[in-house]
């Protein structure tokens, strides 16, 4: 019997490759979350529901979207999270790692979320390779 396994962070790409019918990304990240508790990232919604309404998505996949995101506990920004996403910003600017530049806010506010629950992230994305604090869960291609 393997020991029960902890929950985890889902990233925006492995996330959203779940809505997009036949993804190979989505194939190959399927075992990681089986049998976990799966937390998103509020950034991750916003994210996801920007691509589909600038796409033109109809409402069978909407509805299929809004399916997999109420599936989800997703964590929404308060004072923790707030400082945990500065301290991370400090603690990669002071080491120079890309996930303190402007081109990753989106990112950033993901893998706070991960550290200030203290559990993994799954994703598919090399910015949060050794990111201070962040595990990261990836399948290699």
């Amino acid at each position: 019997m393997t020991a029960p396994r902890g929950p985890v962070v889902v990233d925006t790409d492995v996330f959203s490759a779940r809505l997009i019918p036949e993804s190979s990304l989505a194939q190959r990240y399927e075992p990681l979350p089986v049998g976990r508790v799966e937390f998103g990232c509020l950034q991750s919604v916003a994210e996801i529901r920007f691509g589909a309404l600038l796409r033109g998505w109809g409402g069978a996949r909407l509805r299929r979207m809004e399916a997999v995101i109420d599936g989800t506990e997703i964590v929404h920004t308060g004072p923790e999270l707030l400082r945990t996403h500065v301290e991370l910003r400090v603690a990669c600017t002071r080491i120079g790692h890309a996930l303190s530049q402007r081109d990753h806010d989106a990112d950033r506010w993901i893998a706070a979320t991960a550290l200030r629950l203290g559990i993994p992230l799954v994703s598919n994305d090399r910015v949060f390779e050794n990111a201070p604090g962040i595990q990261v869960q990836s399948i290699g291609t």
